[in-house]
């Protein structure tokens, strides 16, 4: 997580922002500065994430009202099960962890 922050504040800080929106996105989301569209997609993330059987197109809503079009929605698609993919590799063959990450279940790092 926190290489994924650090790239947040690399992307905010080319783009001129305020690279504590990396901070508060790390800490939790749902009361991070996020823009309607940002919190849509972070929203759509998190629940494709934890429970992909449960998705309907009722969840498309939210995204939709945000302004994202079929594209925007299909690459978000592509990248939040992309990132799903390569943490479940990534789990099987024990990749080294950060350290603010609890240890695998057999207690290995």
């Amino acid at each position: 997580m926190l290489s994924h922050a650090d790239d947040l504040r690399a992307e905010i800080a080319t783009e001129g922002g305020d690279t504590a929106l990396a901070d508060a996105v790390l800490s939790d989301w749902r009361n991070a500065p996020l823009d309607a569209a940002d919190r849509a997609l972070c929203a759509y993330a998190d629940r494709l994430t934890r429970t992909p059987a449960a998705m309907t197109r009722a969840d498309l809503q939210p995204l939709r009202a945000a302004g994202l079009d079929d594209a925007a929605i299909h690459h978000a698609v592509q990248v939040i099960g992309y990132f799903n993919y390569i943490n479940r590799v990534a789990d099987a063959v024990h990749v080294e962890l950060e350290p603010e990450m609890p240890s695998y279940p057999d207690g290995s790092r």
